[in-house]
């Protein structure tokens, strides 16, 4: 499988990320975390809570949307497992979002800015994990 470096795309959309991320501080008083984020769409924990969270959503899956209108054409995307592999990982992810009180977006963008502990012991799992992963499935398993 080759992955494509985009420095320019990655720094740009990792920008776009981090302002929102702290526009959702300033504004509401939130950690931005996309797994809380839908959580507290489906229950609100407060009243009122829910609109923010639904346009935080609709501006994450409107996104190939936007891509289209701009180039003219859908982003390619390649998803080389099968349906119940993504099922299967997407229990798994939801464990360890589960038991990891966070999932990477909310620990490693805005946990990490605040020099939370937690959070930062939170991200070196997932990024220990990660690398542990590709090597295994690219030069282990041949994938």
């Amino acid at each position: 499988m080759l992955t494509d470096f985009t420095p320019w795309q990655s720094l740009f959309g990792g920008s776009l990320i981090g302002l929102a991320s702290v526009l959702l501080m300033l504004v509401h008083g939130r950690i931005m975390g996309a797994t809380g984020i839908l959580a507290g769409a489906f229950v609100p924990e407060a009243p009122g809570d829910r609109g923010w969270r639904i346009a935080i959503l609709a501006g994450m899956v409107s996104g190939p949307l936007v891509f289209w209108l701009a180039t003219g054409a859908m982003p390619a995307v390649e998803v080389p497992v099968s349906t119940t592999m993504m099922i299967v990982g997407g229990f798994i992810v939801g464990l360890g979002v589960t038991f990891g009180s966070g999932c990477t977006s909310g620990h490693g963008v805005c946990g990490m800015a605040r020099l939370s502990r937690r959070s930062i012991a939170a991200t070196l799992t997932f990024m220990l994990t990660t690398a542990a992963t590709v090597y295994v499935v690219r030069h282990v398993m041949g994938g």
